[in-house]
């Protein structure tokens, strides 16, 4: 112990010149400490949610920034994040160079319209809210939805690789026990066609997946790791007991990268997740799995989480909705995490609807979660259609312009501008922030959120799998160990000078958002990559690894808890959906889910 203190000393904190006896003394009562802590392992801890929980609608975020902005934006000038492997220095020579045009290089990388697997049918397709009428109504029954669910589960599965489990049996009973409670309901009374029938519940008969890291009694959780293989929830999340107590039927659970620490939803424990729009691309992650089986019509609501865009990700690349709540909306009780700090959980849907639909059901305090807050989530489905009836006049929609300029696509770039227009024929007031001449404060940028968010998710996913780390580090793919090992060397002092420096963040984005309702930002820079691209090449910039591109829009919401919603937007030449993120204010999801829906109104059904 002494001899690695020392050499911590020097290398780490760079006390070259540490006393001896200082150094001898510290060692020995280190080493009593971490033997007593580590005596209380893993193994005796389990899922146990820690103590301290960030509530970003607590008055100290409300308070004045302290720090300016332009000592904030320092923190994002150069540097990784430790998520994406370092990129080979570029020769000077060819530094110096010329680049070739961004347009060139992104044709050999993002190809033509390729092979889709999309559900068929008249059932295909169909949201959530068109299926609670049709039961209510006796058009459709639950079982004989569920069956056809299934059968079109069994033949595109093969094409997308997205379910980890499907529950068959399990979904099959419960239909049946819908269809007789919604014989009951007629029998007393029910009836009519409405949407909102008392009794039935609002997810009433809604098939719906789950991703494979919230827990079902008796149903392996996976969390896409060999680690976990084998494993059994001796407990239900309370995510699922909501949706089930709403009327749902549980289908499956579906696939997610490897503790949902990575971007593509490609490891090599599951195979990777297929994008339903080119099976040669990516379904995002880490929540790709999700992604994919709404993306294709399977389903009209999965469940993701969310700790630095893996909601928002597979949301975009598979032109779905996918809504990140606040931090402490919703419960994260039965759900395998990542960062505590940073974790969400919320729906990936087939509209907007949909989610706000979902996001009632799921919201709320919970005895079993410290950070689940006690803050009503209503009239988020009346929000929704308030959008979609096309008045968005008194809104501030906040252009984050300098974040949809810095290294993005053509094609999303167009369909960010597009966006932006049909913001403004609606009524909206766009004001850009944080760019030249804004107006306001400017928002902190995002490497400087996206650093902040990574140094938390490293050093709390290193602290939850260290000591299974040190027994199985084998059976973790190479990428996520690295990324788990590196937050076993991070110091705690840097722990928490990033959490302070969330504190001050938070301040910042509130302080903006005194002057818009709600910001707006492309989802991802870039369309889906092809599965297994390692980088992409920006117009007059370095090459930039592939993971963090996928986050780099995304993530920095995660550090300040702010709602987020991706709408798809268009189709790209390239075939793939593009996606733009609605960011609101703490718990004013309401305002959120308006204007995704009034964007979603105007642009119609993406084309299949």
């Amino acid at each position: 112990m002494e001899e690695l203190v020392r050499a911590m000393a020097a290398q780490l904190l760079r006390r070259e010149a540490a006393d001896d006896g200082v150094i001898r003394e510290a060692a020995a009562r280190l080493e009593g400490i971490v033997n007593r802590l580590r005596a209380f392992a893993e193994e005796v801890m389990g899922d146990q949610l820690p103590a301290f929980a960030f509530d970003p609608g607590h008055p100290a975020y409300r308070a004045a920034p302290s720090l300016p902005v332009e000592n904030l934006q320092q923190l994002g000038a150069t540097g990784g994040t430790g998520y994406g492997a370092a990129l080979p220095a570029r020769p000077a020579e060819a530094a110096r160079g010329p680049r070739p045009a961004s347009r060139e290089v992104k044709a050999a990388t993002w190809a033509a319209p390729g092979r889709r697997a999309m559900a068929r049918g008249p059932l295909a397709g169909l949201t959530a809210g068109e299926l609670v009428e049709a039961f209510h109504a006796g058009r459709l029954g639950v079982e004989e939805v569920t069956r056809a669910v299934l059968e079109q589960i069994e033949a595109l599965e093969p094409h997308l690789n997205a379910f980890v489990t499907v529950m068959a049996e399990r979904a099959l009973a419960t239909a049946r026990r819908r269809d007789e409670e919604l014989v009951r309901w007629r029998r007393n009374g029910g009836g009519g066609g409405t949407s909102a029938a008392a009794g039935l519940g609002p997810l009433f008969g809604v098939p719906v997946a789950l991703k494979d890291l919230i827990d079902v009694a008796g149903v392996p959780t996976t969390a896409g790791s060999r680690v976990r293989a084998g494993h059994v929830a001796d407990r239900t999340a309370t995510v699922v007991r909501r949706l089930e107590e709403a009327g749902a039927v549980i289908v499956g659970k579906t696939a997610t990268h490897e503790f949902a620490f990575g971007a593509t939803t490609d490891t090599p424990f599951h195979g990777p997740v297929h994008n339903p729009w080119n099976l040669d691309h990516s379904a995002g992650g880490s929540s790709g799995g999700s992604g994919a089986v709404v993306g294709a019509g399977l389903l009209p609501v999965a469940l993701g989480t969310d700790t630095g865009g893996s909601i928002r990700i597979p949301a975009a690349a598979c032109g779905t909705v996918g809504l990140k709540p606040t931090y402490g909306r919703v419960s994260r009780h039965g759900t395998v995490p990542l960062s505590w700090s940073l974790d969400h959980t919320g729906p990936l849907a087939a509209s907007v609807a949909d989610a706000a639909r979902v996001l009632e059901v799921l919201a709320g305090p919970d005895p079993l979660d410290p950070a689940a807050v006690p803050v009503p989530a209503q009239g988020l489905l009346e929000a929704a259609a308030a959008g979609a009836a096309g008045d968005l006049r008194g809104l501030r929609v906040g252009v984050l312009a300098d974040w949809a300029r810095d290294r993005v696509h053509p094609e999303v770039e167009q369909a960010f501008r597009d966006a932006l227009r049909q913001l403004e024929a609606l009524g909206a007031e766009l004001v850009e922030i944080g760019g030249p001449g804004g107006d306001g404060p400017a928002f902190p940028a995002a490497g400087v959120l996206t650093l902040v968010n990574r140094v938390l998710a490293l050093a709390e996913g290193g602290a939850y799998h260290a000591a299974t780390l040190a027994r199985q580090a084998g059976d973790y793919s190479h990428e996520v160990r690295i990324r788990f090992e590196l937050g076993q060397f991070l110091l705690a002092r840097d722990y928490l000078l990033a959490q302070r420096l969330r504190a001050e963040l938070a301040r910042q984005a509130t302080a903006v958002m005194e002057h818009c309702h709600v910001l707006v930002a492309p989802t991802l820079p870039i369309p889906a990559p092809r599965l297994g691209q390692p980088v992409w090449e920006p117009a007059g910039a370095d090459p930039e690894p592939v993971p963090e591109a996928m986050i780099r829009l995304t993530a920095p919401f995660n550090v300040t808890g702010q709602p987020a919603l991706s709408v798809p937007v268009a189709v790209g030449a390239s075939g793939l959906p593009i996606g733009v993120q609605i960011v609101g204010r703490v718990f004013d999801e309401a305002t959120v889910l308006r204007v995704g829906a009034a964007l979603e109104q105007v642009r119609g059904p993406l084309r299949r």
